[in-house]
């Protein structure tokens, strides 16, 4: 739902943090703009940015760290054609302002001054995803400490093979004001909150890990007791049945992918491929191909900035543009990438609210949101029951992809061998290699059992990190390479 009335409150805070201490209001934003545009520029905007982020983390039973800090500052952008300029200080002031729109200003090509006619301020549409609030406010000290030693209770409780836990809490409070040269100006208020839980269980000299965790944008009152023993429990359970892997077998075999977190081979293997930076400079395996199939029918891949209250969900983007719900792949078919305003306007398409930074001093590329699969018709169990002789993948750990030839590698942190249609027993050290584009045209079978993950993942492009989420039904995928140690 696009709302007027939270967009007005959320610029209300935006410009009591952002604008008012340092002596600023809307004139002053429009005076650097109209300073960067008397050269001829294609576009430019203001990023301002209000950072405030806790973080707790429990080890060997106690609380060993515990963080705070408060970042804020401006980015300055402009562009011209395919190049950028690009400054930014921590220094939110007018002289300050003024002089990085002066530098940048000198991206546009000489002799084209002109005076510029300052445009009418526009509030841009807005969604409204998640509360404004601050989640730092939203429990105590005391409290948070208690919620990782109740954590590490737990866990040891479950089961005496449990020999070291490992829990952190993470609380941020983002503000973020963007001013764009056609008068446009957005604001948003992000909290953002997450609980990781790592456990290692031992038995007989041997160890090994398990670990779980999630969290999106709301206050730290949604970690209760039965979600923390959740979390908890699916620690434990990896932990244990990791205790008992014994090594992957390598080949080309049938492999079933579970639902929800492992849909992390999708942002890699599909998701990357389909930004629109990669696609306008063609060096993404899917460049040039909207329209032509590149996965098996049945296979629908959205990316979807909406979803409320996801860790990869965004009122806006970092460019000022209300997110969408963008179909990337229907029955099969491409039919769009995902992009920011730059490639958008260079590839003659509309921006899709992919726009998106890491901070005031980054510059924003076209990145994903929460990418994932839409459910087929087929029971999880039936999927399972359909192998022959294959691997059950249920959880992952890090994976990396070649976008130009479109391959990646994937190593599975939890996974089952199957015969006959039964698991026989869990797996250790299995990794998942393939071609994005050949790999999404083997999918067979596609569970109707769709899931999110818990709100734990975090992309990085190019040196900037952010939040994302990611999902997908469990599906079968026909002959895919399994890296093994047997």
């Amino acid at each position: 739902m696009i709302a007027r009335e939270p967009t007005i409150e959320r610029l209300a805070t935006a410009r009591q943090l952002l604008l008012e201490p340092f002596g600023l209001d809307e004139s002053h934003l429009a005076q650097a703009l109209a300073a960067i545009r008397a050269h001829q520029v294609d576009d430019a905007d203001l990023y301002f940015q209000y950072t405030r982020a806790e973080g707790w983390s429990l080890e060997e039973g106690i609380v060993k760290t515990g963080s705070f800090s408060i970042d804020q500052g401006v980015g300055v952008r402009a562009v011209s054609g395919e190049k950028t300029a690009f400054a930014y200080s921590d220094d939110i002031s007018l002289p300050s302002l003024l002089d990085a729109a002066h530098t940048v200003r000198a991206i546009a090509s000489a002799g084209k001054s002109a005076k510029v006619r300052i445009p009418k301020t526009t509030i841009a549409p807005s969604r409204s995803l998640y509360p404004a609030l601050d989640p730092i406010a939203t429990l105590g000290s005391t409290d948070k400490v208690a919620l990782l030693g109740k954590v590490e209770a737990l866990a040891r409780a479950q089961d005496p093979r449990i020999v070291q836990v490992m829990a952190g809490l993470a609380s941020e409070y983002d503000v973020v004001l963007v001013a764009r040269a056609d008068g446009t100006l957005a604001a948003d208020v992000r909290p953002l909150v997450r609980l990781s839980v790592t456990v290692i269980a031992e038995q007989g000299g041997r160890r090994e890990v398990g670990s779980s965790g999630g969290g999106g944008r709301f206050g730290l009152a949604y970690f209760d007791d039965a979600l923390i023993a959740d979390y908890v429990g699916e620690a434990v359970r990896q932990a244990l049945t990791n205790l008992d892997a014994r090594p992957a077998p390598a080949g080309e075999m049938t492999v079933v992918l579970g639902a929800g977190w492992p849909g992390v081979l999708l942002h890699e293997a599909v998701g990357h491929g389909l930004e629109g930076d990669f696609n306008r400079k063609g060096s993404s395996a899917f460049s040039g191909r909207i329209g032509q199939r590149v996965a098996a029918k049945g296979v629908t891949i959205l990316d979807d900035g909406t979803l409320p209250d996801r860790r990869g969900s965004l009122n806006i983007d970092d460019e000022g543009h209300a997110t969408q719900a963008n179909v990337l792949i229907e029955d099969g078919i491409l039919k769009s990438y995902m992009q920011d305003s730059l490639n958008a306007r260079l590839m003659g398409v509309q921006p899709t609210g992919n726009g998106r930074r890491e901070s005031y001093a980054s510059l924003p590329l076209p990145r994903m949101t929460n990418t994932y699969m839409l459910g087929g018709d087929k029971d999880p169990r039936e999927i399972v029951a359909s192998i022959k002789k294959g691997l059950y993948a249920t959880n992952f750990g890090g994976g990396q992809v070649d976008i130009t030839s479109g391959k990646f590698v994937f190593s599975a942190s939890q996974a089952f061998w199957v015969e006959n249609g039964k698991i026989q027993y869990p797996v250790k050290g299995a990794t998942l290699v393939g071609n994005g584009p050949e790999c999404m045209k083997k999918v067979s079978l596609i569970g109707n059992d769709m899931r999110l993950d818990s709100g734990v993942g975090t992309c990085g492009k190019e040196g900037q990190s952010v939040p994302v989420g990611v999902g997908q039904p469990t599906m079968r995928i026909d002959g895919l390479t399994v890296g093994g140690t047997a």
